[in-house]
């Protein structure tokens, strides 16, 4: 077959391509990649665990005690993931049918900073339509449901139990330090709810307790380390909902605190959508990788408009993205709709709850 679209000899030095924040202490273990198999997609799940430790918990935890009521649901020790989907889904509903609930669900998406814009075929939504906005969070929020709850339940199964906390986390320094403050400001408002009390009820409510075995479980398996030996190209949408685009602040940092920032770089691909990308951006990508493997220099090769002209060179065959990505999730039998490369310039913000490499909170 040859060499088909200019991918990598073998012969190449080894370098890593990742959709978002995949890199973990887990594929260091396994000693030098070679060959192939450095070019790819990694296992989502490093990414989705890290993030059960620490921001997807806050959310589950502010959703419990704000909406949930005496309702039984089980944000951890889950051991019947179908009924705490259900009853999430139906809590859920319930609290979107008011101006109250819709100002708690802004607050619950906040602590996590779920993206206000969910659709990839809709414009952004404006910095001040706060309603649109957290009309956009519900189905990210639902979409999240699948991994709070089936996905929790095998993260712990493996890990032998509970591996996230909220002990001394500070939910009002929280919500001034998340990318959706103004929004949950805003509607806290517009329902005449009071956000200090609230707030003063997620920092006083009993809090979540890991089990030692499970963190140290993940943190013998998932825990970043930063120690980069090959070159390392990221991308990610700016509003997706699963894998935050503050998941490549945590990484970055992180890569910084190992003293050595030289074999990474990030881009950013301006549109809503988990892990959303045409394949005229995924091959400019892969480009970008492959011609710093050949010449042991970044450069300007991750120049947002350069990249985007690389995408378009690609012609149009590749420039599209398929209809039944929203609502289906699925590409099977729906038409692609033509869609320009959209890389630009962006810096995420804080990520909200850092596991520090060292494995100290």
């Amino acid at each position: 077959m040859g060499n088909p679209a200019g991918l990598p000899r073998s012969d190449r030095p080894a370098g890593f391509l990742r959709c978002h924040l995949r890199h973990s202490y887990s594929y260091n273990r396994h000693g030098p990649f070679n060959g192939w198999s450095h070019l790819g997609w990694a296992d989502t799940t490093v990414s989705r665990s890290f993030c059960w430790r620490h921001a997807v918990v806050d959310s589950a935890f502010a959703f419990k005690v704000l909406l949930a009521g005496n309702a039984p649901l089980s944000i951890v020790h889950i051991t019947d993931p179908t009924s705490s989907f259900n009853l999430a889904q139906q809590i859920l509903a319930q609290a979107q049918s008011s101006a109250q609930g819709r100002a708690r669900i802004a607050l619950a998406a906040a602590l996590s900073d779920i993206p206000g814009w969910f659709n990839p075929f809709s414009p952004e939504p404006a910095s001040t339509d706060f309603t649109t906005q957290e009309q956009n969070q519900v189905p990210w929020v639902t979409r999240g449901f699948a991994f709070a709850f089936f996905g929790r339940a095998g993260l712990e199964y493996r890990a032998g139990g509970n591996p996230s906390w909220n002990d001394g986390v500070d939910y009002t320094t929280q919500l001034a330090h998340s990318a959706d403050r103004n929004e949950v400001i805003a509607l806290y408002q517009q329902a005449g709810l009071d956000l200090t009390q609230d707030l003063a009820t997620l920092n006083n409510a009993p809090r979540i307790t890991a089990d030692p075995q499970a963190v140290q479980y993940l943190n013998q398996y998932i825990t970043l380390n930063g120690a980069l030996s090959v070159p390392v190209l990221t991308m990610h949408t700016a509003a997706d909902g699963i894998e935050l685009n503050q998941n490549e602040q945590a990484y970055a940092s992180v890569v910084q605190s190992s003293g050595d920032t030289s074999l990474l770089r990030q881009v950013f691909v301006h549109r809503a959508g988990h892990c959303l990308f045409t394949p005229a951006e995924t091959l400019a990508a892969l480009q970008t990788l492959i011609q710093r493997l050949d010449s042991g220099q970044w450069d300007d090769s991750t120049n947002p408009d350069l990249m985007n002209q690389e995408a378009v060179a690609l012609g149009p065959n590749l420039n599209v993205l398929c209809a039944g990505i929203v609502p289906n999730g699925s590409c099977a039998g729906s038409p692609l709709i033509p869609t320009p490369p959209a890389f630009f310039n962006f810096q995420p913000t804080l990520f909200l709850r850092p596991f520090p490499s060292n494995g100290q909170q």
